[in-house]
């Protein structure tokens, strides 16, 4: 007799249990109870990769005896093991291509890469990640590691870089926009002067490349972004580099994708309002005020709800096209409570009838849930057509929060290529290493 069998038990228990020598034939998949409650935390295609790389990092670059540590043979497994790693990674560039080929023809059915990883999305540029993990071996050394195996940061990097060389090998970049809190600063703080990301910025700007913030802070007065954006104002405005042209290059979106401001030389705060039927997409004429009021009635609700239901030390806060709750006299929140309190408020939202033709994000900041009305892909796709319609494939998105749910970066694949990064410092990082790109390291 044979079953399928899903349990959350104690694995030595079952194995026990399956010992028996009458027994019957059970073929068991054994689950954490709390995995299927955790995919909102996973991206499926690095840990798809990192599960392919594991076969080689085991066969390849087992733990030697500390007499070794210097012995040629380290050296020899040291390179077999790059090479193995490299031949994954050439597999699936080849799936990647062969899934945009799918998808720019249309063909029937799903692409092997949507077999393999079901969750997979678009690809706008080919990704060159045999050349990448290459590159971002030569910097972090993943083949000589003997005990700890390639990581979904080393995967997340090399991604990366692959994002980058695939776009100066196809299309080029012409818009270039990131998110605000721990992408261009540490979160909840300003971008003050000293900034090392602000030259970088100035250069790109020099360069002719249009610049978008596109954030979630949703202020309508261009004093509140000029506080947490001084810095960069300040010195784009003193800056001998930039001519007037270059410098209205510079766009922040804030509420994800409702308030667009341009840089202003002449004001006060270095920034304008421009007014939304200057840049509002076709399709966002549709939203109407009395859905858009009833979205935020319907999240606001379910977020009494859950502050009630978790005991949530937290106050209520509704604006214009966004609603959230924020904790009160600094108190503690944990991660977990605002989890499921985005992840409530997101299905109840999409469960209901104005949910279902309005689009919104609702997002965990850190230490705040907000529903916005749009998301991150209305806000890179309306910088896209204020600079003149620049392309998908010529854009790059870079933020923090890419994970499937609560995170308000993630959306932004449906606009752009992106870039993946975990803190300020590797936003500095990875426009070191886009210079570098265009300069033709590979």
């Amino acid at each position: 007799m044979e079953f399928q069998m899903l349990l959350g038990l104690p694995r030595g228990w079952v194995l026990a249990c399956l010992s028996r020598r009458k027994a019957p034939k059970i073929v068991v998949q054994l689950i954490n109870p709390t995995d299927a409650l955790k995919s909102h935390r996973r991206d499926q295609l690095i840990e798809w990769i990192k599960g392919l790389l594991a076969v080689p990092f085991v066969l390849h670059s087992q733990p030697t005896a500390v007499y070794q540590e210097h012995s040629e043979s380290l050296t020899a497994v040291a390179n077999d093991t790059h090479q193995r790693y490299a031949e994954i990674f050439r597999d699936v560039e080849n799936l990647m291509r062969d899934h945009i080929q799918h998808q720019a023809t249309k063909a029937p059915g799903k692409s092997k890469l949507n077999h393999l990883v079901p969750t997979v999305g678009s690809f706008f540029t080919p990704l060159p990640l045999e050349d990448a993990f290459k590159y971002q071996d030569s910097q972090r050394f993943i083949s000589r590691r003997r005990f700890v195996a390639p990581s979904f940061n080393d995967i997340r990097l090399i991604l990366n870089s692959a994002q980058l060389l695939g776009l100066f090998r196809t299309s080029g970049l012409d818009l270039i926009t990131f998110d605000g809190d721990v992408t261009l600063y540490d979160d909840g703080a300003c971008l003050t002067d000293d900034n090392p990301v602000i030259p970088r910025l100035i250069h790109l700007l020099q360069q002719g490349r249009k610049i978008g913030i596109v954030t979630a802070a949703g202020y309508t007065e261009a004093s509140k972004y000029y506080e947490r954006l001084k810095g960069l104002l300040d010195a784009i405005h003193s800056s001998d580099l930039l001519t007037p042209a270059d410098r209205d290059g510079l766009v922040v979106m804030g509420g994800e994708s409702n308030f667009l401001f341009r840089y202003d030389h002449t004001s006060p705060h270095k920034l304008t309002y421009v007014p939304r039927e200057q840049w509002l997409l076709d399709e966002m004429h549709a939203w109407q005020d009395s859905d858009i009021t009833q979205l935020l009635d319907i999240a606001e609700s379910s977020l009494r709800a859950c502050a009630t239901n978790l005991n949530l030390p937290v106050a209520v806060l509704r604006k214009d096209r966004a609603v959230g709750v924020y904790p009160l006299d600094r108190k503690k929140v944990t991660r977990e409570q605002w989890e499921e309190t985005v992840l409530v408020v997101q299905n109840t939202v999409e469960r209901s009838v104005v949910g279902t033709k309005l689009p919104f994000c609702a997002f965990n900041g850190g230490n705040d849930v907000f529903v916005d009305i749009g998301d991150k892909s209305w806000g890179v796709r309306a910088c896209q057509q204020y600079f003149g319609g620049i392309d998908r494939t010529r854009t790059l998105h870079i933020g923090d929060q890419f994970l499937s749910a609560g995170a308000n970066d993630f959306k932004a694949r449906l606009a752009s290529t992106t870039a993946w990064i975990a803190s300020p410092a590797e936003t500095v990082q990875l426009l070191d290493e886009l210079a570098f790109v265009e300069k033709g390291f590979d």
